[in-house]
């Protein structure tokens, strides 16, 4: 193990994991909070790193509310369900989700460096889809036979949680598939966790003989530090296609100030602005759903505000549509 990627793993193993520590260190009062305690199937985690662009003394903090777990998660809201964009229905092999023509979505593990409380995955079962070896192989026979797909999403969980040998050695196998031009690699892990983000894996992925796509997911602008652009940047120079994916979070970023900001900070670190999601509607997330029209009317502010090439496009996700659903 490098030092490099020990620094990563400690301070993965350092997160915070429990509220009341959570909440202590940012100065705030548990008992004046509707926090969510003790809720084993998705506790709260969260990277020292994050929590320290958390504003202290702010129980309305943008990043805190992504993260802190609310009495809200219990409620039982319309239409919200355990499989909300139908991936279930759309396994093909394990670990396998097929949905859309070209592209397959690998799920590579089921854990993440931070619980997201508003995760449209959260009740998934990544148990039954783990890939052991023997589920690997059938996964990449899947891939490996069907030569009309040209691009593989890791998923999961965050693919980037993976140790370097196991990451490298997946990665090795999808690029050696002939008809394979594109691995897009889906994260969080830059945000929140940048020291993960090291010069063995640049070089190692900038090696390949496919295209690198780098999808990150921020949801406003105090989540992008110095550390994360700084990384961010060097990849870029390396080749390395950065795009951003957000949530449209009630609360947290559902005003147009909050957006361009968002939208201008990530240019700056060299990451276009690619989709901005509605919330898919996954049992224990309503409290951050916005209105579709109120979506709208924020899309249409932004295109009065920015360049085009820094608004994200709008879409929604509907289980069994042949690919996302754009809103305007």
């Amino acid at each position: 193990m490098t030092p490099k990627t020990a620094r990563w793993q400690r301070s993965l193993a350092d997160a915070f994991d429990s509220v009341d520590a959570l909440l202590t260190y940012l100065e705030l009062t548990p008992d004046e909070l509707p926090i969510l305690r003790d809720y084993p199937a998705f506790p709260l985690k969260v990277p020292r790193g994050f929590a320290a662009r958390m504003e202290p003394g702010n129980p309305n903090d943008p990043l805190l509310r992504q993260v802190l777990p609310l009495g809200a998660e219990l409620h039982a809201y319309p239409g919200y369900s355990r499989d909300p964009v139908g991936d279930l229905h759309a396994i093909a092999a394990p670990g396998v989700i097929h949905k859309y023509a070209g592209r397959v979505l690998l799920v590579a593990t089921g854990g993440c460096a931070v619980h997201c409380r508003y995760c449209f995955r959260r009740n998934f079962p990544y148990a039954e889809q783990q890939l052991s070896r023997s589920k690997l192989a059938l996964a990449l026979d899947y891939i490996a036979e069907r030569p009309d797909i040209h691009e593989v999403i890791l998923s999961g969980g965050d693919p980037l949680l993976l140790s370097d040998d196991k990451l490298f050695n997946l990665l090795t196998a999808l690029a050696g598939i002939g008809h394979i031009r594109r691995l897009r690699i889906h994260s969080r892990i830059p945000i929140v966790l940048p020291e993960r983000m090291t010069d063995t894996l640049l070089d190692y992925l900038s090696g390949l003989p496919v295209s690198i796509v780098l999808v990150v997911h921020a949801n406003h602008a105090n989540e992008l530090s110095s550390d994360v652009g700084a990384i961010l940047n060097r990849w870029r120079r390396r080749g390395i296609t950065l795009l951003n994916q957000s949530v449209l979070l009630a609360g947290i970023n559902d005003n147009v100030d909050a957006l361009c900001n968002l939208s201008e900070k990530l240019f700056g670190f060299g990451i276009l602005p690619y989709y901005l999601h509605l919330l898919d509607k996954a049992a224990g997330v309503g409290h951050f759903e916005v209105a579709e029209d109120t979506a709208k009317q924020l899309l249409q502010r932004m295109q009065r505000t920015l360049p085009g090439y820094l608004v994200p496009k709008l879409v929604k996700e509907c289980a069994g549509e042949p690919n996302k659903t754009s809103i305007l």
